[in-house]
């Protein structure tokens, strides 16, 4: 199964840089593309991202083989209806949502008809916009398919194939386990990240800018991360509540192990704990998904 015509709804970081890959990766491929921002429409004509820009979802919808939703995971089931009126027989319907079992409910409850295969492309930055995707972007990141049970194998292969040749190495997996995985690799990190820079922000009128002023590296981390989409990452902890909210009791347990530790002068479980953390930032480095050099690549 071949894909001829793809369109993009939405076309913000994940949608543009998908327009940017497949123009420069398969270019034989026609892409039109839509957004309910009329100013991000107009942005992404002056950019030349697609080769059609439609103001209208089901029109961007027609006649594509494969229809990609990239809205917040809170917009998908009423962007699953806009494009509804313009979808084709045989259309497969995917997206690049950061929570999947929701979303694949919403989408199977909106699009009863159509083929549906979710996918999560495991890449981005903390800007956003179409001005913000690069082609590049999902170069040697993992995208996370996760095909419901009746998922007909050739479609699930002709997603796998589109993401691939973007450059992303694919793994197939359960929408609920994807769901916990990421509560653990994105999402409770972000949530920590939100925290921590809001608590300094407040800290910071008792130390009289201080707090901004000495940011050492890994509070200027943590604000990059707290940087992001805030419409989107309101929505992922919405759609991923439950398995978010046995994440963060799991790490508020071991937070409090470790300030027990902390008052009662317990060097080495510090040190134990520290050491066993440091070997998996050694072996994110060693898998390729991180950069080894000092300071992350910053150029000072």
């Amino acid at each position: 199964m071949a894909f001829q015509r793809v369109a993009i709804v939405g076309l913000g970081l994940i949608g543009s840089s998908i327009a940017r890959a497949v123009g420069e990766r398969l270019p034989h491929v026609a892409v039109t593309g839509h957004d309910a921002s009329a100013e991000v429409r107009t942005l992404a004509r002056e950019l030349g991202l697609c080769d059609t820009i439609a103001d209208d979802a089901a029109a961007a919808a027609v006649d594509a083989d494969l229809v990609i939703l990239a809205v917040p995971v809170g917009r998908m089931a009423d962007a699953a209806a806009s494009i509804a009126p313009g979808l084709k027989a045989g259309a497969i319907i995917s997206d690049v949502g950061s929570s999947k079992a929701g979303v694949a409910d919403a989408l199977a409850k909106a699009l009863p008809d159509h083929i549906v295969i979710p996918a999560h492309p495991v890449a981005g930055t903390e800007n956003s916009g179409p001005a913000a995707g690069f082609a590049t972007l999902f170069d040697s990141r993992w995208c996370i398919v996760t095909p419901g049970a009746g998922a007909p194998g050739e479609a699930v292969a002709a997603v796998t194939g589109f993401w691939q040749a973007l450059g992303a190495r694919v793994e197939t997996m359960d929408a609920a386990h994807h769901d916990m995985v990421l509560a653990v690799t994105s999402h409770l990190p972000h949530l920590i990240a939100y925290t921590i820079v809001g608590t300094a922000s407040e800290l910071e009128e008792v130390t009289e800018s201080e707090v901004i002023k000495y940011s050492a590296g890994g509070f200027r981390d943590f604000t990059r991360i707290a940087a992001s989409d805030p419409v989107m990452w309101r929505d992922v902890f919405l759609a991923n509540k439950e398995a978010v909210l046995a994440t963060l009791q799991r790490f508020n347990e071991d937070l409090t192990a470790l300030q027990q530790a902390i008052r009662r002068g317990d060097g080495a479980k510090l040190e134990d704990w520290f050491t066993r953390t440091r070997a998996i930032r050694r072996s994110i480095i060693e898998q390729g998904q991180d950069d080894a050099a000092p300071d992350f690549g910053r150029k000072h």
